[in-house]
């Protein structure tokens, strides 16, 4: 296994005995309590877009304490050489930090080539400022020079936090890749070896779909299966990419497993022999900087908004919805005995197991944590106040909580309990792209929701409408799209009384 850089357990062939490789082909990579999940990884990647917002907020403080310290009691009696100077600094020195890339944080870079980066930022803000004094008429330059002096320490001190947070994520690992590598091959081998010397990037595994002819291990780094046991792998959270390392002259070999691992929603890596000779595919897989703020929307910056949305409105919807909450807590709690609040083990995101909190709307006996048997009309095992808070979606309430904690998000396709049956079959098995829907976090309310596909689904034809609706989401998402789904949600809830939720 390559483990995180601060406790590196593989190592390259050569330096000890099989017994040792077979020692860690059995230990097997899987260790949860180390190991940062791909919504906990990439939540870290999205770090340099708060440190910006932080930035920002930093220096719009400074400035606007700077401008009311002149005039504190008198906002209407302010001059345009009040304010222009230090509103002019300020862009400048926000501009510059963006335009020097300093939120990139590049592996290479040192801390002090970082941090003069950032005191010249701070210089740009003066020189802005007090040219804007010389524009303006305005004399007052020594206040000037305070603010530009006090907003230069302010981001240096800043910025001496975010690398430290960031070197200490390097440490952890936290930045560093997960791959698992498919295909016992001597490309596999030789990814791992390199990989091994440059210790930024983690293989956690290797599977070959000949798996009778694999060896126990690949240069250190267990066999854990076939391509069918990754499928279905209970590593598969924690992996940022699938490599697929079989020799280019397989070719149907190759074209039957890339078809295949297409249906995860990990994102799949071919492996061309003539790379292995130069450091150019392994730039590409260990290539985990924190998400960039520049160029165009990527998804970085997509899961980044939607995060920010999910904070604000789910906050605000604590907030609105926290007498109704209550009121449905002691209703669920006279109405029949047991807990409150029911919790279930349902599909997060890349296939992380999330538990998801409920209003219980069952009656406690007869809960079914598995969904084998989904609710029906008419159905007994609800109570008579889970009828009228799951025909409202009242029941839904606590999910919020979910979405705070970054399990879940407001819009996004809704959890499907693990296991869940349609008829006698795991729905997860009824059609090949079900896993896409895991590319993104689950909501609490979708655009499957709000399109009539909603509550229990009892047929294959059901299932794939589902997922094919929420993959159309996941290709579709925006910021914007998801307010609208956000704003039509309660009257289409509301509007449905036939749908049996």
């Amino acid at each position: 296994m390559l483990d995180r850089p601060d406790s590196l357990a593989a190592r390259a062939p050569g330096q000890g005995g099989a017994a040792q490789d077979k020692g860690r082909a059995a230990r097997g990579p899987f260790r949860p309590e180390v190991w940062l999940n791909a919504r906990q990884r990439s939540a870290v990647r999205l770090s340099a877009h708060y440190f910006r917002l932080i930035d920002v907020l930093a220096v719009l403080g400074v400035t606007l304490a700077a401008i009311f310290a002149v005039r504190p009691a008198a906002l209407g009696a302010m001059t345009m050489a009040d304010v222009a100077p230090l509103v002019l600094g300020a862009a400048s020195a926000l501009a510059a930090l963006r335009a020097f890339q300093l939120y990139r944080f590049a592996r290479d870079q040192t801390w002090v080539l970082h941090l003069v980066g950032v005191a010249g930022c701070g210089l740009i803000a003066g020189c802005g400022a007090m040219l804007a004094c010389l524009a303006v008429g305005a004399d007052d330059m020594g206040r000037v020079g305070t603010w530009a002096a006090t907003v230069t320490a302010g981001l240096i001190g800043l910025h001496c936090v975010w690398l430290g947070l960031i070197a200490r994520w390097r440490r952890q690992g936290a930045l560093s890749p997960n791959i698992v590598v498919v295909g016992a091959t001597r490309n596999a081998q030789t990814l791992i070896e390199q990989a091994l010397e440059r210790r930024d990037m983690n293989v956690l595994g290797v599977f070959d779909d000949r798996l009778a002819r694999a060896p126990q291990s690949v240069a250190g780094v267990p066999v854990l299966g076939d391509a069918n046991a990754l499928m279905t792998h209970r590593i598969m959270p924690y992996i940022d990419r699938i490599v697929l390392a079989i020799d280019p002259e397989a070719g149907q070999r190759v074209r039957d497993l890339t078809q295949r691992l297409q249906t995860l929603p990990n994102p799949l890596t071919v492996l061309v022999d003539s790379e292995l000779g130069r450091d150019g595919v392994l730039n590409r897989l260990a290539n985990a900087p924190l998400a960039a703020l520049d160029g165009p929307a990527d998804r970085d910056r997509r899961a980044f908004n939607k995060r920010m949305q999910d904070l604000l409105l789910g906050a605000l919807a604590l907030i609105a919805a926290a007498p109704i909450m209550a009121i449905v807590a002691l209703a669920v709690r006279l109405d029949s005995p047991g807990p409150i609040f029911f919790r279930q083990r349902r599909h997060g995101f890349n296939h992380e197991s999330i538990v998801v909190w409920k209003f219980r709307s069952m009656r406690h006996a007869a809960a079914d944590a598995t969904a084998s048997r989904q609710v029906c009309a008419d159905d007994d095992r609800v109570t008579r106040v889970g009828r009228f808070i799951r025909a409202t979606s009242l029941d839904e309430l606590p999910q919020i909580f979910n979405v705070l904690s970054g399990e879940m998000s407001l819009v996004g396709p809704r959890p499907h309990a693990i296991g869940m049956k349609t008829g006698e079959t795991e729905s997860a098995l009824l059609v090949a792209e079900y896993a896409h829907r895991c590319r993104i976090k689950p909501g609490m309310t979708g655009w499957a929701a709000i399109k009539g596909s909603r509550g229990p689904v009892d047929t294959e034809a059901q299932v794939r409408e589902r997922v094919q609706l929420d993959i159309e989401y996941v290709e579709r998402q925006s910021f914007w799209l998801d307010l609208w789904i956000i704003a039509v949600t309660i009257p289409v809830l509301l509007g449905d009384r036939a749908a049996v939720r």
